[in-house]
């Protein structure tokens, strides 16, 4: 794996319930996130579909954390914004691309789609790390 951004904070331990609920639903929402399933239709648009319902995913859980949480952790806020930062710009680029793919631009998408999934491998760690979910997000690798 990539060295990860340094915006994907280290460590990263929660404080509080609020915290650990929306740890988990991150560490849930990117266990899948990067790669398109088996159901792939083979566009650009549906490779970066998944991408979008996790930018969706992760506003909601910002939303959430920020209304149960008297002292939100920036630590966390950060790993949330990452996912949103690195993943906008090629859902943007690819999302509305339903022609066929050629060698070229298959590249470039596989080379975006790698790019995002590198962040999410460094967020999925510091998560399991911090949360204490390290045997499982160990487990989610072999699957």
């Amino acid at each position: 794996m990539a060295e990860p951004a340094p915006w994907v904070p280290h460590p990263w331990v929660p404080r509080d319930h609020a915290e650990v609920a929306a740890g988990w639903r991150l560490w849930l929402e990117l266990s899948d996130a990067a790669w398109p399933g088996a159901d792939w239709s083979g566009t650009p648009a549906d490779a970066v579909r998944r991408i979008g319902d996790v930018l969706s995913a992760c506003s909601d859980i910002e939303a959430e954390y920020l209304a149960a949480s008297e002292d939100p952790s920036k630590r966390l806020l950060r790993m949330l914004r990452s996912v949103y930062f690195v993943g906008f710009a090629p859902m943007e680029l690819w999302r509305h691309d339903d022609g066929p793919l050629d060698p070229r631009r298959a590249e470039l998408l596989h080379r975006d789609l790698a790019v995002f999934a590198d962040h999410v491998e460094a967020v999925l760690e510091r998560l399991a790390e911090g949360g204490g979910w390290t045997a499982l997000n160990a487990d989610r690798g072999r699957h």
